[in-house]
């Protein structure tokens, strides 16, 4: 059976066994999450475990990164089974402030960024969002003065904007993105699909489908336009309500009017009744 983790509530303790790492010379990865864990979380621990010697997961669930009419006091809470899975995977330290660690009374200093940030995505519709982000991995850095920092492709526009920052401030940590982990029907995983009724949950695939299908119109030549008309008409039809269906360069997020324009990633996001998912894929 594994050692449980260190369990980390104050800067000062978590400063005191990164302190002893580092007097090791032990290489240290951070992988930060708002809790909730499930098997894609499982796999940044994993990767990150490849990459490192020792692993500090994080769970805050962050206020900034959310806006008003969101879901942040409903936002799922596991704590339980979160220190359970992490014993599992023999995680050497569970970081987890209280909102006042960080974000005292008295905090005065965000970090805005621009860039990706400012692509046109989910920044179109939570404007509040990279900003709170931002601020807060940029703390989690500080505090945990990691060498590697695993983040899931899931958020991509999110990973894009990560690795933007730390090359921007010279962070001196390397942003590393891992793959999506997705459920045999091809839904990826996600803390939100707790909310999906069995119904939402039996069409929510359809996502999958309509990237998988525009991608393959775009490898095969196709119009840019028409492919992402029709994986927009599929998820319209299996009942989503879409904010974008969108390619974007794959570095920069900017739009593009070519195949030919570079590396493709497809970007959507859509709600199925009051659950707003997220996805992506290559082209």
């Amino acid at each position: 059976m594994s050692s449980p983790p260190i369990i980390a509530r104050t800067v000062g303790a978590l400063r005191h066994a990164v302190d002893d790492y580092r007097t090791r010379k032990a290489t240290i990865a951070l992988v930060p999450t708002m809790g909730a864990l499930h098997d894609g979380h499982v796999s940044l621990v994993r990767l990150a475990k490849r990459r490192a010697r020792r692993v500090i997961v994080s769970i805050f669930v962050n206020p900034t990164q959310f806006g008003p009419t969101e879901d942040y006091g409903a936002y799922p809470r596991t704590w339980k089974a979160d220190i359970a899975t992490l014993t599992a995977e023999a995680v050497d330290i569970v970081w987890c402030p209280d909102v006042k660690t960080m974000y005292p009374d008295d905090f005065a200093t965000r970090i805005v960024p621009e860039g990706p940030a400012t692509a046109g995505l989910e920044d179109r519709f939570r404007p509040h969002f990279f900003s709170g982000v931002a601020t807060v991995v940029g703390k989690l850095f500080a505090q945990c003065r990691p060498d590697i920092a695993i983040f899931g492709e899931k958020d991509f526009q999110q990973l894009r904007v990560l690795a933007q920052m730390v090359r921007d401030l010279d962070l001196g940590v390397r942003v590393i993105g891992s793959k999506i982990v997705r459920e045999r029907d091809g839904l990826a995983l996600s803390s939100r699909n707790v909310y999906l009724s069995p119904e939402q949950r039996r069409v929510a695939p359809e996502l999958f489908r309509a990237m998988k299908e525009a991608a393959a119109r775009l490898r095969a030549g196709d119009d840019i336009s028409a492919a992402l008309a029709s994986g927009t008409k599929i998820i319209r039809r299996a009942g989503f309500a879409p904010d974008y269906f969108e390619v974007r360069h794959a570095e920069t997020l900017a739009p593009v009017h070519s195949t030919r324009d570079g590396k493709l990633r497809i970007l959507v996001a859509a709600r199925l009744g009051k659950t707003r998912l997220i996805d992506n894929m290559a082209v």
